[in-house]
């Protein structure tokens, strides 16, 4: 028992380590991809990251099968939808960091999960308790902190960001909601055809050439990609989601690190209370959804610790940037 003990430890051990090491990289995507939206337009950044992020994407559904099988969805209307509103998400992003620093555009995308939450009730027929609600209004408490409308001067980034994390969130719920009847390669190969498709057509109207520097940081945001979504992956192998999802909030100060590195902007005080308010409150959701698993049975319990690390698995498979996983 204590051999087992031991080895659960070391396990779980690795899977924090994996999932620090992805987030340092993709730290080093932000910093690659805040560069080259200062000087090119974000839709054809994104447009070229998604080249990488399809050819990833047909790699791991390919070693699975044939792809005419994974085609077959029963929702797929709502994997095209997935597939628009992580593109959307990605451009979202890539507006939000041309204006806003690093550190204060993940305060505000902290509040993911939170809006995962309330995302639940509607489209999953979920129901949450008082303390989850508290969570939700502290989150935007702290969210309201960071944008200060009618106090100072207004950031459209701070816009841009917002609207990122709730499609992120909208996209993570469906997921869920297709995770119930499709294979998480149907998953990956809708989201990374759709998001070809999509920024294709939109980004072909901003190309222009890229300089040799640009290609160079190009290469730099396709293996990091590539390698933050191995780690990723490879750190689920060895720990549970639920175990993992709290290290996630660690983004927010290696981001302001980066900035101050990078660019010589950190986050202001009043910023830093809000985010503040937004990881406590996530962390508040996260440990509620764990007590509620502890709460079922063992039998329950296991079906649903595979659920979540089949939509971790698929998640950190789709995401051609750093996300926060679906709690």
């Amino acid at each position: 028992m204590a051999g087992e003990t031991a080895a659960n430890g070391n396990s779980n051990g690795r899977g924090i380590m994996l999932a620090l090491m992805a987030i340092m990289v993709f730290g080093g995507q932000d910093v690659a991809g805040k560069i080259l939206v200062q000087d090119y337009a974000p839709a054809q950044i994104v447009m070229i990251r998604y080249w990488s992020f399809a050819a990833f994407a047909l790699f791991l559904v390919m070693r699975q099968g044939k792809l005419r099988h994974a085609f077959r969805a029963r929702r797929p209307l709502v994997h095209v939808l997935r597939g628009a509103l992580l593109i959307a998400d990605v451009l979202l992003f890539a507006l939000a960091v041309q204006t806003l620093p690093l550190g204060e555009l993940h305060a505000v995308l902290l509040l993911f999960p939170i809006l995962v939450t309330v995302f639940s009730i509607p489209l999953l027929g979920e129901t949450i308790g008082p303390f989850r609600w508290g969570a939700v209004f502290a989150g935007f408490v702290g969210s309201l902190i960071i944008l200060r409308p009618g106090f100072g001067e207004f950031d459209i980034g701070l816009v841009y960001g917002l609207a990122a994390a709730v499609v992120f969130a909208l996209y993570n719920v469906l997921t869920r909601l297709t995770a119930r009847d499709d294979s998480t390669a149907t998953a990956m190969l809708y989201a990374g055809v759709v998001g070809l498709v999509v920024s294709g057509a939109i980004g072909i109207f901003y190309w222009v050439p890229l300089t040799l520097e640009a290609w160079g940081l190009i290469a730099i945001t396709w293996v990091s990609t590539a390698l933050g979504h191995f780690l990723m992956m490879r750190s689920l192998h060895f720990a549970p989601a639920s175990l993992l999802q709290p290290f996630n909030f660690l983004m927010l100060p290696w981001a302001i690190l980066m900035s101050l590195i990078f660019f010589g902007v950190g986050i202001d005080p009043i910023s830093l209370v809000g985010a503040t308010i937004i990881i406590a409150a996530g962390l508040t959701v996260t440990w509620r959804e764990r007590v509620k698993a502890r709460a079922v049975t063992p039998a329950m319990f296991a079906a649903s610790a595979g659920e979540a690390t089949t939509r971790q698995q698929v998640s950190a498979a789709e995401m051609p940037r750093d996300k926060t996983p679906a709690p």
